[in-house]
């Protein structure tokens, strides 16, 4: 009788990684892969920027244009201060975002011209966006599972800055808001940020989320409003202080 061939192991057996069945060790993946890539790279807390992808640097008629270099300033502020802590368990505040253009690629390019490590953390899309040049060649994730980079990208966030953008913007604001709202995320460890006075009051109008009893007042301390790059920069230098203990 002919000599059966060797079993390929199941965890090399690419037909089984792809299957339905191994949707949990793909989900898995996502979750140990990049934990044990940020501890080697001795990440100990990022500051997330958000905002829209079609922010363009060289488009001046774009509504978003300033926002993009304002982006830009921020980051290289935020990182610069960052880099002078040196923290000696590791790396503390650094700039993290969705790897993607626009305010994404804004806020890694100023953290890059500060000389910080700078993380991206891009999602594999029907139309695939390409990861921008300026981050750190081994701070780049993919994620398939949307769950998974959501937690990525906040897990480690000291805090949060929100950017003018579309329904993406719109999704992850106020799913970090509600976190903070029921306690999930706790005030005393994240700071929330939206940044660009005139877009956010005139595209949600909290205070009548407060008059028709949707929210409480005391939910709008659970985020500031700030519209320069000094201002959010003075802003997020003395709360993030704090967690330095």
């Amino acid at each position: 009788m002919p000599k059966l061939a060797h079993p390929e192991e199941s965890y090399l057996d690419p037909e089984f990684l792809e299957s339905l069945e191994g949707r949990t060790l793909r989900i898995l993946s996502e979750y140990l892969s990049p934990m044990a890539r940020l501890e080697k790279a001795r990440i100990n807390s990022t500051i997330l920027f958000l905002g829209s992808a079609k922010a363009n640097p060289t488009d001046a008629r774009s509504a978003f244009h300033k926002y993009y270099w304002e982006a830009e300033e921020l980051a290289y502020l935020l990182a610069k201060w960052a880099i002078g802590l040196k923290t000696p368990a590791g790396k503390d505040f650094v700039v993290c975002t969705g790897a993607g253009p626009g305010i994404m690629e804004a806020a890694n390019r100023g953290a890059a011209r500060a000389g910080g490590k700078t993380v991206g953390m891009n999602i594999l899309l029907p139309q695939p966006q390409r990861p921008n040049p300026y981050i750190t060649p081994e701070l780049s994730f993919s994620f398939h599972y949307f769950f998974m980079r959501k937690f990525w990208l906040m897990y480690k966030a000291k805090a949060v800055i929100a950017f003018p953008g579309g329904y993406g913007t719109l999704d992850e604001f106020f799913e970090i808001v509600t976190l903070l709202q029921t306690s999930k995320v706790s005030k005393k460890e994240m700071v929330l940020v939206l940044y660009g006075g005139e877009y956010w009051r005139d595209l949600i109008k909290f205070d009548s989320m407060v008059e028709k009893g949707a929210i409480c007042a005391e939910d709008l301390d659970l985020f500031r409003i700030v519209s320069t790059p000094r201002q959010a920069f003075a802003y997020l230098k003395k709360r993030l202080s704090v967690f330095l203990g």
